[in-house]
Formats: structure tokens, sequence, C-alpha cells
């Protein structure tokens, strides 16, 4: 089986002609190659105006390799002949190569090209293709192949290491520019005619003369046996190295060949949208990067996409509105890694329901656009840290999963979309944290696990009970400011207010539990309690505005202040009111779970302290909320009540126990 490599492009931020003379430190040995031993210059031409030079030289290489194989194949080194042709007049620089040794047996072709940036000439771009076709080899067909391309890729991730210190080298020795080629000057107009005839005929011989003096004409080079040339595109049909690392990680050379073949075969074959790169990679992550493999799934991926629209769902398709009111599922921040969170409240969910009132087909379109907005956000984070990021953590939450929820209709939907899921968005999955596992969950687990590929699983983390608080719980992989309220997190919600006389508007129930509510006011925006400078970052709200965190270090009065007194919420209450900006900055709303001291009049805890204390759940307090900021003239004219510019918080009833007997006004303070 024929091996083949194609590099990324790789950029140098030097001129052409510097990249040269540091090109040219590597011969006739260079140190920093251990297995380079030498190199003869066999044959050298130069045209008359200095603008072609064309340079072969047997280089003598050694490999690697176990004692017993070299004595077996009886060398102990191996020659390799390279053919460099420089075109100053270009700025361009082909080196061609290929075995000497066991050529027979042994086929290597090797083609790396030097040329100008297309966009910055004074920058210089590298190219490398290379072949590897074992015949035979005594046996070891196997062992040498791996050899082969250890040594190759070892050397890859070595080359612009290598130019880089000699370019240092120069550097050192003052040597910071180098002219650019310029044709020689003209002695006389009387000679001009036949002096650039003389020069033309020489340089369409240059490459033919050259290429006879060793037997070594375009016909080895065109051979089915070596590798094609890198063709010449738009830097947006090529892959840069640096773009590599900086969306899509730290690759080996293998795999970055990998990617860039694949991709290349997607350019020329598919007809219609390709995947982006970070997707094509996940597939080829999904199949240890076999090329055969990864197309060949990526491919029906790309049928079913095509099939059923899936480019196009988040902008044509809309969820039932019975979806949005009942399941339990959501987009919330990203944890500590960057990766987007999705929360999914299982256990709280009326699967029965939702599968007989919507059907197999509607819950599965909804998780397809679930893992759609998933990529979108992966590549917004990957923006937003600076650092790739290619998938999501699921927190799943079981409290309340039971015997009804493996209701045989409902279980043949999710065995479903996992299999859809599995097929079309592979390595999707960063984590999966799956919270509170009751006794039931093995028998879950039974039904779905064979379905689950062994490196989605390798993702799981499973918790039974209030095992995800301790250590190598939740907090080792979430920040404590983003865990959801029902999981004993705090929620806030940070608006940002540029107009000083606005209107913040709230109406929230407390569903359960008791709640604090606060408001305060900063004139920075808070910072993430880590060292990324963009941690704070969200997307889990529509606007795009909210952002749920108060850094950790900031002490209240010098970075934040409280503009509103607390206030204490009970469970069923509802809750309306407003308040007026009075300085631009950021505003915080907080809720708290509020923890209930001792009765008064009694050193004996309440009853419905007792009684909540013996539940099982841990769920402490749940709070629905809506906000809203508009203007103050605005305000004005829909509110009456408010006639001052400070405007206090809902007052409701002692009586008060659920919301349709809550009060809805806002009180003002005169």
């Amino acid at each position: 089986m024929v091996q083949k490599y194609q590099s990324p492009v790789r950029v140098y931020k030097h001129p052409f002609e510097l990249i040269m003379a540091a090109y040219e430190r590597r011969f006739p040995t260079c140190p920093l190659i251990p297995m380079f031993v030498d190199s003869d210059t066999v044959n050298e031409f130069k045209s008359e105006d200095g603008a072609v030079h064309i340079i072969e030289r047997r280089c003598k290489l050694d490999i690697d390799a176990p004692r017993l194989l070299k004595k077996i194949a009886g060398v102990d080194y191996v020659y390799f002949v390279q053919k460099n042709s420089l075109n100053s007049r270009e700025r361009t620089l082909h080196i061609e190569a290929h075995n000497e040794t066991f050529s027979n047996r042994v086929i290597i072709h090797e083609h790396c090209c030097y040329t100008v940036h297309p966009e910055n000439e004074d920058w210089t771009c590298f190219e490398q293709s290379a072949s590897l076709d074992i015949k035979s080899f005594f046996g070891f067909e196997s062992t040498v192949e791996k050899i082969a391309m250890k040594q190759y890729t070892s050397n890859i991730k070595k080359g612009k290491e290598i130019i880089e210190y000699y370019l240092r080298q120069l550097e050192e020795e003052g040597i910071t520019f180098v002219p650019r080629w310029t044709p020689p000057p003209i002695a006389s107009s009387s000679e001009t005619s036949s002096s650039c005839k003389k020069q033309a005929a020489s340089s369409a011989a240059v490459v033919s003369d050259a290429a006879q003096a060793e037997g070594l004409g375009g016909e080895a080079l065109s051979s089915p046996g070596g590798p094609p040339e890198p063709a010449a595109g738009t830097p947006e049909d090529k892959l840069d190295a640096d773009y590599i690392k900086r969306y899509l990680g730290d690759l080996t050379p293998l795999q970055e060949s990998c990617l860039i073949r694949l991709r290349q075969w997607l350019q020329e074959t598919h007809k219609g949208k390709i995947p982006k790169d970070e997707h094509i990679l996940r597939f080829l992550r999904a199949r240890d990067f076999n090329i055969d493999k990864a197309r060949e799934i990526m491919c029906q991926s790309l049928t079913w996409r095509k099939q059923h629209q899936v480019d196009y769902i988040l902008d044509t398709w809309s969820p039932p509105q019975v979806l949005q009111d009942y399941y339990a599922g959501g987009w919330h921040h990203h944890d500590k890694d960057g990766r987007p969170l999705y929360v999914l409240r299982l256990g709280q969910m009326d699967t029965k329901g939702l599968v007989r009132a919507l059907g197999e087909e509607a819950l599965l379109r909804y998780v397809l656009s679930i893992n759609e907005e998933g990529l979108r956000r992966c590549e917004e984070n990957t923006k937003v840290f600076g650092r790739p990021i290619s998938s999501w953590t699921c927190l799943v939450d079981l409290e309340g999963l039971n015997m009804r929820h493996l209701w045989r209709p409902g279980v043949k939907a999710l065995l479903r979309i996992i299999e859809v899921v599995e097929a079309n968005y592979p390595e999707t999955l960063g984590r999966l944290l799956i919270l509170r596992a009751p006794r039931v969950f093995p028998v879950l687990w039974t039904l779905v696990s064979p379905f689950i590929d062994d490196n989605t699983r390798r993702k799981f983390l499973i918790y039974a009970g209030n095992d995800y608080q301790g250590p190598g719980g939740l907090l080792d992989y979430i920040d404590k400011e983003i865990i959801p309220d029902f999981l004993s997190g705090e929620c806030m919600i940070l608006i940002q207010i540029v107009d000083a006389s606005s209107v913040i508007t709230w109406d929230f129930d407390v569903c359960k539990g008791d709640i604090v509510f606060n408001i305060y006011h900063s004139k920075r925006s808070p910072q993430p309690p880590k060292k990324d400078s963009l941690g704070a970052h969200s997307i889990t709200s529509p606007g795009g505005n909210n952002v749920q965190l108060i850094d950790r270090v900031w002490q209240p009065g010098r970075d934040y202040s409280m503009v509103e007194s607390p206030l204490i919420c009970k469970e069923g209450e509802s809750v309306q009111g407003s308040h007026v900006t009075r300085w631009p900055g950021f505003y915080i709303l907080q809720w708290k779970f509020h923890s209930m001291p001792a009765c008064a009049a009694t050193n004996l805890p309440r009853v419905d302290d007792v009684l909540a204390s013996l539940q099982v759940s841990s769920h402490k307090c749940k709070v629905m909320y809506y906000t809203e900021v508009i203007g103050s003239e605005d305000f004005r004219g829909s509110m009456t009540s408010l006639e001052s510019s400070h405007s206090g918080f809902s007052q409701l009833s002692a009586a008060t126990t659920s919301s349709s007997q809550s009060h809805c006004g806002s009180m003002v303070s005169r």
C-alpha cells in the first residue's frame, strides 16, 4: 500500500531571499538532523544571468533502524538523490528527492516548494508532499514502513525549527537582509538583441540540460509512484499551519496530512457544501485518522444531511410550543475548559407525554437542532477563548428518574436518537456528567450502552446521590458561579447600562424554596476567576448581553455596591418590580438560596424546615424569571405610578402563599 503525505502551508514571516540564505546553511550536513550524515554535490548548473541555479546532491543518511535489519539488508547507510531548482527571477525553489538505495524494493519520492506568500511579498510559504511504496523487503515490509514513517515525521517537525535556527544565526552575524536578484546591466544597444536571444535559449535549456546530466528527466517525477506536486491555488483553497494550530489544535504531521488530503478530495469530488475543517477533523478522529473509513462515514453523513435539510434546520425550523414548554434542557454558559455546557434534567421530563404528543420524529429533529446549535457555539467559543474548542459538555440530572421513564416507545425513541447522533456528530461530546443517578439507572444503562461508541463511553462520569458535591465532583469541571441553582448553585444576571436613566424591570416566580433577591452595581465588567481574560463570556442569553458571574476577588464597596435592600421571597410568591438606574455601568441581579433561621418565639425548628430536610431531593430552590431594560421615558409613559427616579421592590402581602395572590405593583419611595 502506498503511503502519502501532504503538508499544510507553513509560513515564514521573512523574505524569500533570506529564507534561501538560511536554507543553504543546511549543507553539506546539518547538526540539527542527526541522521543527515553528509552530502556531496554531483551536478550543478547556473544560468548566465544568475537567475536559475540547479544543484544535485547525493545525501548520506544514517537511518535509526534495528541493527539486525541493517545486517539483513547489508547496508549501514541509505543514500538519496536531491535536486534543488532555484529560480531567483520567479522567487521559487523546487526540491525533488528520491531514494537511490533499494530503489528496486522501496520507492520514495518527495517534493518541496518554497514560494512567495500570495498576499505579502515579504513572507515565504513552504509546502511538502511525499509518497512511500514498499514493494518487498525481505519479509520486513511492515517494520520498514513504520521506521520510514517515524523518521520522516520526526524530520518534518524539525523543518521549520531548523530554518528559524539558521535565521537567528544569520541575525547574530549581522545579516538581516538579502537583496533580490536583478538582471545584469545591458552592455550596449547593438548587443541587446543577440544577448536576449542567448539568454532566452540558455534559460530554456537549463532544466533539460541539468536533468539529462544524471538521467533525471521529467519522466521520473511524473511516474505513478511519484507524489503529487503541491497544487497551486488561492489561500482559501489551502490550510495554513498556523490556522490549524489556532483553530483545530495541535496535530501530528500525519494527522495534518490526513485532514488536508480528505479536505482536498471533498473539494474535488463532492458537489455542494462541504463540512467545515473542524467537522472533517471530527470524522477523522472518530476513525483514528484512517482516511478511507472516515471518508465512508462522512459521505454517508453528507447524504443524510442533504436528505433531511439539516444545514438549514436552525434557520427554517422552529420547535413546537410543547417542546419549548416541557423539554427540560438548555444551553448554560461553558465549563472550565471553555466547552459549551448543555444541561438536561431528564428525570424531570415527562418523556411518555412528549413522545405521545409529538412523536419520535419531532423529538429527533429537536435533538438535531440542539447539536447544530452546539457546533455553532463551539465555533464562537473558539474565537472567544483563543484556543480550539470542538466539543461540548453535557450535564444530565437524573433526579426523579424512575420506571415510568423506561416506557418502551420512549426507550425506542432514545435509542434512535443516540444512533443518529453517533453517526452524524462524532467526537462532539467532550464530557458527559451524569448526576444523582438513582437505583433504576443501571437498567437504563444496560439498554442504551451497546449503542454508544467506546470512545464516547470513556467520556462519561457518573455520580450517585450527592457524590457530585465532593472531591472529583462538579466543581472540578464547572465554575461555582455557573452551577445551576437546582444543584445548589447561585444564579446571577449581569446587565450593561449605557443610559444612566434606564429602567430595569423584573418578573419572577419562586417555584421552590425561599430565596434572597439582590441588585448590585459595578463600574467595570466582571472578569472570570481564572487566567483567561475572556472566561466571563456567555452565549446563553438570546440578547448576548447577559453574563452569570461575579469575580471571586471582588470586594463589596470597592468593586461593586448594593443599590437595593435585599428582598426575601417565599416559595410560591410572584414578584414584579423595577429599578431606575442612577449611573451607567453593570447591574447585577442575584437570586440566592435563603436559609431560614429558627423560629423567633422558640429555639425549635419550624415544621416546614423539618419536612424540607427529610426530602430526598437536594434541589433547594427554583426560580423562573424575566427581565427587561427600557428607557425611562417609555417607562414613565406606561407606568403612571413611577413618581420619582428611585423605585423600590415589589411589596408582597405577608399572607401571600401563591402567585395568584401576590401583588404586582411597584412600591415607589418618596
